[in-house]
């Protein structure tokens, strides 16, 4: 495993980092995760070195911490890894409540300190709301309490905004954002990367797979272009390297599902040298690439889940994963099929528009009116 610094930190973290938001789950409910093939990954991934796993209170509706508090306690693993986990900052309406919900992750994670705590999902409303708590200061003061070791936040927002919160203290350890080679000017982007590793703190880096898509067989357009290098790698593969080819990237997590996933992604980061290896002409033809997949997706979901549960049962992700998948492929008819396997009231027709989803999607898509838009399509 190739392992890096934490910005100005002194701990070094696996290059990979398992993200606990994908576990796989029985009967296709987010909220049952199979625990036997979760910890068989888990397993694989820690024998393998990967020293860093993430969850937040809301993962597979509130599971995901619960899980690992299980798993690291029966495996006697807990001081082998550093343990990240988020504050849900929707949840908070009053100082009170920051105490509430970190003891609770305390007790769900059966530890006495998280290494890694994180504001989660940080946007406009939610920052004002962090200020106005007093999280920062809350944060230090349970870092001396020995409860937290290190202070971060994960973003969801435009770029001003990052760095008004990054400037806003010199507490800051590290922070969480959303970057692929799809995502380079979106949100914090590659500005918000550089700047936040300029200023010393540790960049870890979600959705490097916009939520499975870069990693999928892709489409002929796309096959086209990787079919000019010289190197037969997967789709995964690349899309990781081209983060991993960065300097300011302290890690890379993964939200993985199958031990296959978790397989190979660990062979592409134990397969690195450092940053700035990538051949120049791989960095073109992963350009290129972006550009196609940027005509041909017409939904920029990357499968979050943080629209989940819908109220009336719908399957977010799953609807846009199709509906995606039926454009950039261009196979409508099979697509189609599989679509219509879902159970009715998982499906795009089911939606009311209540727009409980849109508050709390971090890609701030219009989903009633695409959900409208796909129940016509399919």
């Amino acid at each position: 495993m190739h392992y890096r610094k934490m910005g100005n930190l002194p701990e070094k973290v696996s290059a990979l980092g398992f993200g606990a938001m994908r576990f796989p789950v029985l009967d296709d409910d987010y909220g049952k995760i199979d625990e036997e093939k979760a910890a068989e990954m888990l397993d694989y991934a820690l024998e393998k070195g990967v020293n860093y796993i993430d969850t937040a209170w809301s993962y597979h509706e509130g599971e995901s911490e619960n899980f690992l508090g299980e798993y690291l306690t029966e495996q006697g693993k807990r001081e082998d890894i550093y343990l990240a986990t988020k504050l849900p900052t929707w949840l908070i309406e009053k100082e009170e409540d920051l105490d509430y919900y970190l003891d609770q992750q305390l007790k769900k994670l059966q530890t006495d300190y998280i290494d890694f705590y994180l504001l989660h999902t940080l946007s406009s409303e939610r920052w004002e709301k962090m200020v106005e708590v007093k999280a920062v200061d809350w944060l230090l003061e349970k870092k001396k309490e020995g409860k937290i070791n290190y202070l971060g936040f994960s973003f969801h927002d435009e770029y001003d905004l990052f760095q008004e919160i990054v400037d806003y203290t010199s507490s800051w350890d590290f922070c969480q954002i959303q970057y692929n080679y799809l995502d380079q000017e979106y949100q914090a982007g590659t500005r918000g990367l550089k700047y936040a590793a300029e200023k010393g703190l540790g960049v870890i880096i979600m959705e490097p797979l916009r939520g499975g898509l870069l990693a999928q067989e892709p489409p002929q357009e796309v096959k086209d272009i990787w079919q000019e290098s010289s190197r037969n790698i997967s789709p995964a593969a690349r899309a990781l390297e081209w983060l991993w080819d960065k300097a300011e990237v302290s890690l890379v997590l993964s939200g993985m599902s199958r031990l296959c996933e978790v397989d190979e992604n660990i062979n592409t980061a134990s397969g690195l040298e450092g940053p700035g290896e990538l051949d120049f002409e791989e960095r073109k033809l992963v350009g290129r690439a972006a550009e196609k997949f940027k005509e041909l997706a017409p939904v920029g979901c990357t499968g979050c889940n943080y629209c989940m549960p819908c109220p009336e049962g719908v399957f977010i992700p799953r609807v846009f994963d199709y509906y995606n998948q039926a454009h950039i492929y261009d196979n409508y008819e099979e697509i189609q099929e599989s679509y219509a396997k879902l159970k009715e009231k998982q499906q795009a027709s089911s939606c009311v528009a209540c727009l409980k989803c849109e508050d709390k999607c971090p890609q701030e898509l219009s989903i009633a009116s695409l959900m409208e838009e796909i129940a016509n399509y399919f």
